[in-house]
């Protein structure tokens, strides 16, 4: 086979490889978006791009959908260009004057902020999001915009998790759709069902122009670090573990945990299906289990057993 053969036939396979990702990337959003109603008729959503893998493929999955989806809504690309040393100010506008979308560049120094306050060789990380995030809800108020995409996809979101029961005692993370504190902004994850390694992947047979996320010099959270390899690892040794932790976070049971305030165990009472006295779960205590009694939210339903025709 001749050298152009070679190169037709990788070229082919890219080919296949980049249109089955974006199939599946396509499929994954768009399950989302209809999982958590995410989007509706007429909204206008303000895509946050910060320039990383994540952001671009967010951008270019949602103007892809917006196409041919069944409901009207606009699209808004917003950075924010935080002054941070040797930031390529420039990569962006150029990227986006090729792409049929309003886009705005927030110019805001917060890099000198969080370098006044943290001390050196700290994380800024933590700091310099929340001045960011408070920047991006007013500006999605000044321009009109009703919903703020992040980039968060299935990965970060379960780290999230672990790294709020490692490390601050609670079972949470980084839900699909969240309002804001004041109830002002509405925050949407459109890549919550997504992989990071097919973004990855996507991201490099796009091209995308990345700007790195280390400029600021800050070191990288080490918690989240180590959250992220632990995954990893697991994810070499027990291939299927991270879907099915993430399946896991989709099928929550309030009634086999713990928490008192989203479960009342004691309220549970005798002679009442799964312990819950309310008129619609009046247990018929027959072996034919004629009558099917109405689960409360936040109830697990077992299988039931016609004891009289056990063998």
């Amino acid at each position: 086979m001749t050298a152009q053969a070679h190169q037709e036939e990788f070229d082919r396979k890219q080919k296949l490889r980049f249109n089955k990702l974006q199939k599946r990337l396509r499929r994954e959003v768009g399950q989302a978006i209809e999982a958590f109603n995410l989007i509706e008729e007429g909204d206008r959503v303000m895509v946050c791009l910060s320039g990383g893998k994540d952001s671009f493929t967010m951008l270019e999955i949602l103007m892809s959908l917006q196409k041919s989806a069944p409901v009207k809504f606009d699209l808004v690309a917003v950075n924010m260009d935080q002054k941070q040393p040797g930031f390529p100010e420039h990569i962006l506008p150029a990227y986006l004057d090729q792409l049929d979308i309003e886009y705005h560049i927030i110019e805001k120094d917060t890099y000198s902020v969080v370098k006044s306050v943290i001390p050196e060789g700290k994380t800024t990380c933590g700091l310099c999001s929340r001045l960011r995030r408070g920047t991006l809800y007013g500006f999605a108020d000044e321009i009109g915009c009703n919903k703020i995409a992040l980039g968060h996809h299935r990965d970060d979101i379960i780290e999230t998790m672990f790294l709020n029961m490692f490390h601050g005692g609670k079972l949470k993370a980084m839900p699909p759709k969240l309002v804001s504190d004041d109830g002002k902004n509405m925050v949407i994850r459109p890549l919550a069902y997504a992989r990071e390694k097919d973004i990855a992947e996507f991201a490099e047979l796009k091209g995308y122009p990345i700007i790195p996320c280390n400029l600021c010099g800050s070191q990288e959270n080490l918690q989240r670090a180590s959250i992220k390899e632990m995954l990893q690892d697991w994810d070499k040794r027990f291939p299927g573990r991270i879907e099915t932790m993430f399946k896991a976070m989709c099928n929550v049971v309030p009634s086999h945990l713990a928490d008192e305030k989203l479960f009342d165990f004691k309220g549970l009472k005798h002679g009442y299906a799964h312990g819950i006295a309310d008129s619609d779960s009046v247990l018929t205590l027959t072996t034919s289990h004629a009558h099917e009694p109405q689960l409360s939210s936040g109830v697990q339903q077992f299988e039931k057993i016609d004891l009289q025709n056990l063998s």
